[in-house]
This record gives C-alpha cells, sequence and structure tokens, in this order.
C-alpha cells in the first residue's frame, strides 16, 4: 500500500525510481592497534591528507559552476595545517593512526558546526573529508554512490560535495537525504545538475533498498510503493516536460515574465546561454577573491568580467558585488573571526574594514561594461537601511554604474523598501537569506529547514510589502533566491508583483512551462491565497487549487 513521508523540498522536479542507499563510511575505534612506529603514522596520515585533497581538487578542476567551487573549498579543507596538527597530537598520544583522524575531524567539525550560518554547512564537507583520508589509511573504498546501469533514487543519511558533484542526472534521478537543508551544498548542487531533491526528511529511514518511490522535489513528498496509475501519471509529466516550451517567460495569457540565471563563473554564463536564459539576474562575484592571499587587481577584475559579458552578449546582467565575511574567509581583508558570521561584517558591511575593495570592484565591473557595451547593473548585498542604501548608490554612480541596487534579505529593508526605494534603481530578493533573518532560523541547520519552506506565508507577506513600497518610486523589483527555482512559488510571486525571477540554470525549464500553463490573474488568486493561509501546506495547497493543479 502507498504511504506519504514528508522532507522539505530542496530541488524541484518529480521522479520515480527505486531507492539505493549511499554506501556507508569506515569506522574507526579506540581500540584499534596503534601503529609501532610514530614518525611513520604520521607521514602515513600526511599523506592520506595530500591524497584525498588532490582527489577534490582533481574534481574542482573537472566540473563547473557551484560544484567547481564547493570541492575547491573542500580541497582546502583537507589540507588545513591546524587538523593535520590535531592529527599528529593524537598519534603522538598514542592513539591508532586512522582514528585520530576521526576524532581529530569530530573536533574542529563540532566548533564549525557552533558557529552556525555558512561555517555549520562546512562541517558535513569535513567529515566527508575525514571519511575519505579514513578509508585511504584503511585501503578501502570511501563511501560512494552505488554502481547502477538503470535510473535510480539515491538516498543517504548526508550527501557530500565529492558525491554530489560526480552524479549523473541521466542514472541518479532523485536524491533523497534524511538530513541537509534546502540551501544546503546537497540542494545547491541538486539544482544545477537538475535533478529533483528532498532533505531533511527523517522517515526515509525506513525506506528498503530497492523500494520503488515517487519523489516531489517542488512539494518535498515522497510516495513509498506508489500504484502503477500513479506510475505512469508521473512518467507522462516527464514526457510533457521534455517538449517544455523554449524562448521567453510569459503567462498562458502573454503577462512577460523574464526568467534570468544565477551564475559565478563563464563556464555557468555558458550554461546559461544554452538553456535560454534571458540574462542573469545574480552574477557572484566571490569566484575571483576566494582562495587567494591578495585581493585580485582592478586589471584582473575587469578582464574576468569582460569574459562573462561577452558570453552573455546582449542580455542583461546583475551583478552582485563581493559578499563574504568570517564564514568565506578573505586573508586579505584581515577580519576576525566572530561567533556568529552571519550576523557579522560581511557583503557591503566590509566596506567598513577595507572600503578600497569596493571600489575597486565597482571600477572593474564598470570598465568591463565599457569595453563589451554589455547592459550592466550592479547591486549591493547585506543593506538594512538607508544610509547604507544611499552609500552604495552614491559610490556606484561615481564609479559610472549607471543602475545601482541592492539585495532585500534582511527584514529591516523589506520593512523600509519605500525609503530605500527612493535611494536606488532596483530590489533583487534575495529569499535564502531573507528567511533565515525572517524566521530567526540558521539555513544551515536541517532541523530548522521546516521554516526555509518557501510556502511558509510570512514569506509571501515580507515580499509582498517590498514589492508595495518599490512601486512607490517606480523601483524594479527581482527575486534571486532558490524558491524562484520552485515553478509553482514562480507563479505566486509573479502574482506578488515581482518582475523578474533568477535561478541555477538548470530550474528555467521547468518554472517556463509552469508559467505559461498559467494565467496572470491565476498566478495573483495564488499570491493571495498564500497570504491568507495559516500554514505552509495550507499556502501550497491553496496556491494549487488557484492555479487549477490539485492536489
Amino acid at each position: 500500500m502507498t504511504r506519504e513521508i514528508h522532507g522539505v523540498a530542496a530541488a524541484p522536479g518529480v521522479a520515480l525510481g527505486p531507492v539505493k542507499w549511499l554506501a556507508s563510511a569506515p569506522v574507526t575505534s579506540s581500540s584499534d592497534a596503534p601503529g609501532s612506529d610514530i614518525e611513520a603514522e604520521i607521514s602515513r596520515a600526511e599523506t592520506a591528507f595530500e591524497t584525498v585533497a588532490g582527489r577534490y581538487a582533481a574534481q574542482a578542476d573537472a566540473a563547473k559552476g557551484p560544484a567547481a567551487d564547493i570541492l575547491f573549498m573542500t580541497s582546502a579543507l583537507a589540507a588545513d595545517p591546524a587538523l593535520l596538527d590535531q592529527v599528529r597530537t593524537g598519534i603522538r598520544a598514542g592513539g591508532p593512526t586512522a582514528h585520530s583522524v576521526t576524532e581529530a575531524v569530530a573536533h574542529f567539525a563540532e566548533q564549525l558546526a557552533a558557529l552556525g550560518g555558512m561555517m555549520a554547512e562546512r562541517a558535513s564537507d569535513l567529515r566527508d573529508v575525514g571519511q575519505r583520508v579514513v578509508a585511504e589509511l584503511l585501503g578501502v573504498d570511501p563511501p560512494g554512490i552505488p554502481d547502477s546501469a538503470t535510473p535510480f533514487v539515491l538516498a543517504a543519511q548526508d550527501l557530500a560535495p565529492a558525491d554530489t558533484a560526480t552524479l549523473d542526472p541521466q542514472i541518479v534521478v532523485g536524491l533523497l537525504t534524511v538530513a541537509g537543508g534546502p540551501t544546503s551544498h546537497t540542494a545547491i548542487l541538486a539544482k544545477a545538475l537538475g535533478i529533483p531533491a528532498v532533505v531533511a526528511c527523517p522517515e526515509a529511514v525506513e525506506i528498503a533498498e530497492n523500494t520503488v518511490v515517487v519523489l516531489d522535489g517542488t512539494s518535498g513528498t515522497v510516495e513509498v510503493e506508489p500504484g502503477e496509475q500513479r506510475r505512469e501519471e508521473v512518467l507522462a509529466v516527464r514526457a510533457r516536460h521534455t517538449d517544455a516550451p523554449t524562448g521567453p517567460g510569459r503567462t498562458a495569457d502573454g503577462h512577460a515574465v523574464p526568467l534570468l540565471a544565477n551564475v559565478g563563473s563563464a563556464a555557468d554564463a555558458r550554461l546559461a546561454v544554452e538553456l535560454g536564459a534571458e540574462g542573469v539576474g545574480l552574477f557572484r562575484t566571490e569566484f575571483l577573491f576566494l582562495g587567494r592571499q591578495s585581493a585580485p587587481t582592478v586589471a584582473e577584475q575587469t578582464e574576468q568580467y569582460a569574459e562573462i559579458f561577452r558570453v552573455l552578449g546582449e542580455r542583461p546582467i546583475t551583478v552582485r558585488t563581493l559578499d563574504a565575511g568570517s564564514d568565506k574567509p578573505l586573508p586579505f581583508l584581515n577580519l576576525p573571526e566572530e561567533e556568529n558570521p552571519a550576523l557579522g561584517v560581511r557583503g557591503l558591511r566590509l566596506s567598513s574594514v577595507d572600503e578600497g575593495a569596493l571600489l575597486d570592484q565597482l571600477t572593474a565591473i564598470e570598465a568591463a561594461r565599457q569595453a563589451t557595451g554589455a547592459a550592466v547593473q550592479v547591486m549591493a548585498p547585506m543593506v538594512g537601511t538607508v544610509e547604507e542604501a544611499n552609500y552604495f548608490a552614491t559610490r556606484a554612480r561615481a564609479a559610472g554604474v549607471q543602475s545601482p541596487g541592492v539585495m532585500v534579505e534582511i527584514p529591516a529593508a523589506a520593512l523600509r523598501a519605500e525609503h530605500l526605494g527612493a535611494e536606488v534603481d532596483f530590489f533583487s530578493i534575495g529569499t535564502n537569506d531573507l528567511s533565515q533573518y525572517l524566521f530567526g532560523a540558521d539555513r544551515m541547520s536541517s532541523s530548522l529547514a521546516a521554516l526555509h519552506n518557501p510556502w511558509q506565508p510570512a514569506l509571501s507577506a515580507t515580499i509582498a510589502m517590498v514589492v508595495a513600497g518599490a512601486s512607490k518610486h517606480d523601483v524594479k523589483v527581482g527575486v534571486c533566491g532558490e524558491s524562484a527555482s520552485n515553478p509553482e512559488f514562480a507563479c505566486v510571486l509573479v502574482g506578488l508583483g515581482v518582475e523578474t525571477l533568477s535561478m541555477v540554470p538548470r530550474s528555467l525549464a521547468g518554472v517556463r512551462a509552469m508559467l505559461a500553463e498559467v494565467t496572470v490573474e491565476q498566478c495573483r488568486a495564488a499570491a493571495a491565497a498564500v497570504l491568507a493561509a495559516r500554514t505552509a501546506d495550507e499556502a501550497l495547497q491553496a496556491a494549487r487549487t488557484a492555479l487549477g493543479r490539485g492536489k
């Protein structure tokens, strides 16, 4: 008999297939026999760490987009000298080599998890590093993807970047994790690969190997052992999406909704063009800064920006200035460690530490625009006050930027949208961080993942407030958060008055197809239904009814 279990929607789409579980990690024990030659064991551990770091780096070189960035950062974790020092200490104290690695990794992972925010996400990556180093020391295979010649839904306690980045979407058709959250690396990479995903689903542990499921990455529902009729329905839906419309985004009655892409590299930009993006709604510039001991020069930045601008041609581009902080440390900024990086010196606030970095970036962006003739607008992250909006807009215009804007991801900015709108030309709502601050819920905490469900009515109410405030000054409003990639919620955003939607490139087709099936009046009715709902579940069901999609 079919039964339903529920997690958190992480990457849109519907998958059908048997469940296969990720192979388990090797286990170590303090009772394992220690090596007789301490220095030889330390050397063996060092070699294992170097080997694992090298494999991550090789994967990063072969990967594209967010996968490359995440794998590069994980490679750096495997080469962390403080971690190796802790392992050496454990071995010299008489601990078994592999178990010393396990204990050192657990120690640092606990510290990262306690920091919250993006640092908590690194804890999961660090544990994966430890498991792979231990496997290297023991001479066994690391935890990995099951071999299969036929498509399946991959299930795991959680997935590490090294696993997710190498998935073949033709074989792994869905992802189901017990832990994780909608903005975890699993979710980010699943969207980038176009694989439906449900995370934070504790009941998944009850699903036996090879059990057939229907996994809905849009609603977070998993149907265990669906009937034959349901299986045929899913196959029919997938067949319709294969023939999805192309061209500009628009509703069934012709209301234009420009569908843009979130990119962070030239490879991302090329994929966006290939998949029909009408422009870029979020160009992340961190790739130029991370992993460097010194800041990139204006000339270096100009060259990199111009390369991506040329790929995009005449398509409009929204560039976000540097969004880093102690959770994404940049040695050349000399930022102090913070107990809560998500609420610390990050985004535009970095200019209080090094204004020159912001001014150089604005100069480089404008130089690249002039060199290519691209249609570019620039926005600052982590803006909460009128003074901050004015500060950024003034310096952007002084650098030659014709259209400055700000991201709305702090509730204070949403509450004062009318006043911020008097300072800038556009708003881009980052729903990932907005949800985090709105609900006071760490976006990396799997136990709080339900609060990051885009169907939480308070999120839509906040977006409606931003749109209303922006209208006082004819300020354009777009959304570049993960919620825009949810096809049904994308319709709600349109109904709320959001003008552009930006998402990972592989989500464009699903959103384009959904918009083509509904009218703008249906979108407005869905938005009104969500605003009137009491709970996230009620909001989802009410929106589906308004959109003519039933349950």
